[in-house]
């Protein structure tokens, strides 16, 4: 069974900036897959010749998109990526759920750690 895991990233950036990177083709192509087709709430994210699909499941905007992969036979597994924004300093804090094996869990920590440095790096951090 898997388990459901977070990780907070600090981005100093807007939430606005940020959600469009998380909620967009052309912005989830930029770090998070080679590219990404969208149909409806149907999202297809493509990577060196293989393709998953995930449905958007809840968005608010600015705030949070919620995906779950069409083929994960856990009905409870879904990623989401939430933005919160600190009042004092201004800095966005995206918050990455995800749910994997406990096997996995290194593997998976390493893969988000890895694609949200090139999302830094697309956003100039």
């Amino acid at each position: 069974m898997k388990q459901k895991f977070e990780l907070e990233y600090s981005l100093n950036t807007s939430p606005g900036v940020l959600f469009s990177r998380l909620s967009s083709a052309s912005g989830l192509s930029e770090w998070f897959a080679d590219n990404v087709n969208i149909d409806g709430n149907l999202f297809t994210f493509f990577w060196e010749g293989s393709d998953q699909q995930a449905e958007m499941i809840h968005m608010k905007e600015n705030k949070s998109i919620r995906f779950r992969w069409v083929n994960d036979e856990d009905p409870k597994a879904f990623f989401e990526f939430r933005i919160d924004q600190d009042e004092i300093t201004g800095d966005s804090y995206l918050t990455i759920t995800d749910f994997t094996e406990d096997s996995e869990k290194i593997d998976a920590v390493d893969l988000w750690d890895s694609q949200v440095s090139e999302l830094k790096h697309v956003l100039g951090l």
